[in-house]
C-alpha cells in the first residue's frame, strides 16, 4: 500500500461521510420543519457523530487505537445508525410524495399534508433507529458458542467425535481491543477443543498500532494444534506477511499455502491452509499447491477464509472446508446482498462435493454491532457418516 494511502482514505471517507450527514440534516433536520433550540442541537448532534466517525475510520492505522477507540467506536456505530436512517429517509420521502400528490388531487394544502406524514414518520425513524442499533452494539459484544454436528462419509473412525474450535473475523483494532480477544479466548478455552482453526480477518491495522492486542491469542492450545489462515483484512494496512509472522510469533501455526498431517489414533488426516483469495503477490492462494504430494485418499479437511473458495475445492477433491468472511451479513438487511458475491452466507452447506460451514465470526467489522446475524465461536463436533 502507498505510503499515505490510510491518510487519503480517511479524508476521501470525511467527505462522503460530509455529504451524507448533510443529506440527513436536509432529512431529519429542515424537512421536519425543526424549530428553536431543537435545530442546532439535532445539527450538533449531525456533525458530533459525523467526526466521530472519521477517527473510528482512521483508528487502527492513522491514530493510535489505544486512545482512538474511545471516540471510533460511538462514531462506528453511528455508521449503522446511518444506514437505517438513510434507508428510512428514503421511504419517509417516497412516502411523502404520494401524500402530497394525494393532497393536490384532493384540493388540499399539499405542503402542510406532506408536513403531518413527514414530522410523526421521521421520529418513529429514529427511535426505531436508536432501539435497533443499541440492540446490535449488545448482541455484537460478547459473541456465543455455537454447536454443529457435522457428518462426513469419509471421516475416519479415529477422528469420530473430534471437536474442531472455529473462530474467525474478529477484526480487532478501531473499536474491539486487547480485552475483546481475551474473552473470546476464555470462551474458545473453555471448550476444550480438539483443533483450533482461526480463518483469517483478525485485525483492521497496521501490526505496530494494533498486533499488541492480539496477545491473548497465545495462550490458545489445544491437542491436535492452532492454525490460521489470512483474510483479505490483514492485506488492507501494508504489508499482510508482517502480520502473519505477529501470528507466528505468538505460536499460532500459519498455514501458507500448505498442508499439515494429524493424527489421531491410528488414522491420519491432512490439514490444508491457503492464502485469502484475494491476497496480492506474493501471497496469492494456491491450493493445488497445498495439495501438492500429499495422499489424495486421505481425508483434508481446508481452512480457506471465503466460502467461494470452496468451488475450486470441490474441484480438486477436498472434503471440507471452514471458512468465515461473510460476517452472516453482520446488519439486516445487507444480508441479502451476501449471495451476490458469496455460495453460502452461514452454516452447514454443500458446494459440490464439498462440505462446507462457514462461521458468522466473533466481531465486527466497520460498526460494533451485529443486527440479525449474531456473533459465534463455532464448535464442530465431525462424525463419521453411518
Amino acid at each position: 500500500m502507498p505510503k499515505g494511502f490510510p491518510v487519503i482514505r480517511m479524508l476521501t471517507f470525511a467527505v462522503l461521510l460530509a455529504i451524507v450527514t448533510f443529506v440527513l440534516h436536509r432529512r431529519l433536520v429542515v424537512a421536519t420543519g425543526l424549530t428553536g433550540a431543537a435545530r442546532p442541537a439535532a445539527d450538533a448532534v449531525l456533525v458530533a457523530f459525523w467526526a466521530a466517525a472519521v477517527v473510528g475510520i482512521g483508528s487502527g492505522e492513522v491514530l493510535d487505537p489505544s486512545w482512538a477507540r474511545y471516540v471510533a467506536y460511538p462514531g462506528l456505530t453511528w455508521l449503522a445508525a446511518l444506514l437505517y436512517l438513510c434507508l428510512g429517509s428514503l421511504l419517509i420521502a417516497v412516502g411523502a410524495l404520494v401524500v402530497r400528490i394525494g393532497a393536490r388531487v384532493a384540493h388540499r394544502d399539499g405542503v402542510s399534508a406532506r408536513r403531518a406524514f413527514v414530522r410523526p414518520a421521521t421520529a418513529v425513524l429514529v427511535l426505531g433507529t436508536v432501539v435497533a442499533v443499541a440492540y446490535g452494539v449488545v448482541a455484537a459484544a460478547t459473541p456465543k458458542v455455537t454447536r454443529t454436528t457435522v457428518e462426513l462419509a469419509a471421516l475416519p473412525a479415529s477422528f469420530d467425535g473430534v471437536r474442531v474450535g472455529l473462530v474467525s473475523d474478529l477484526h480487532v483494532g478501531p473499536a474491539r481491543g486487547e480485552a475483546f480477544v481475551q474473552g473470546v479466548v476464555d470462551t474458545l478455552m473453555a471448550e476444550k477443543p480438539d483443533l483450533i482453526i482461526i480463518a483469517g480477518d483478525l485485525v483492521d491495522g497496521t501490526v505496530d498500532l494494533v498486533g499488541p492486542a492480539l496477545a491473548p491469542l497465545s495462550a490458545l492450545s489445544a491437542p491436535l494444534g492452532v492454525v490460521v489462515t489470512s483474510g483479505n483484512h490483514e492485506f488492507y494496512a501494508g504489508d499482510g506477511g508482517a502480520w502473519l509472522n505477529l501470528y507466528d510469533s505468538l505460536g499460532l501455526r500459519v498455514l501458507r499455502n500448505e498442508t499439515v498431517p494429524l493424527t489421531r489414533g491410528v488414522d491420519t488426516i491432512d490439514l490444508v491452509g491457503i492464502e485469502d483469495l484475494t491476497a496480492p503477490e506474493p501471497y496469492e492462494p494456491d491450493l493445488a499447491a497445498a495439495l501438492e504430494g500429499t495422499d489424495r485418499a486421505r481425508f483434508q479437511l481446508l481452512a480457506a477464509h471465503q466460502p467461494k473458495q470452496a468451488t475450486q475445492a470441490s474441484d480438486l477433491g477436498v472434503d471440507m472446508q471452514v471458512s468465515g468472511h461473510t460476517h452472516g451479513g453482520q446488519i439486516w438487511p445487507i444480508v441479502y446482498l451476501v449471495p451476490l458475491q458469496q455460495p453460502s452466507v452461514q452454516g452447514l452447506d454443500t458446494i459440490g462435493d464439498t462440505t462446507l460451514y462457514t462461521t458468522r465470526g466473533a466481531g465486527a467489522w466497520g460498526p460494533p454491532v451485529r443486527i440479525g446475524a449474531p456473533p459465534e465461536i463455532s464448535l464442530l463436533e465431525l462424525r463419521t457418516a453411518r
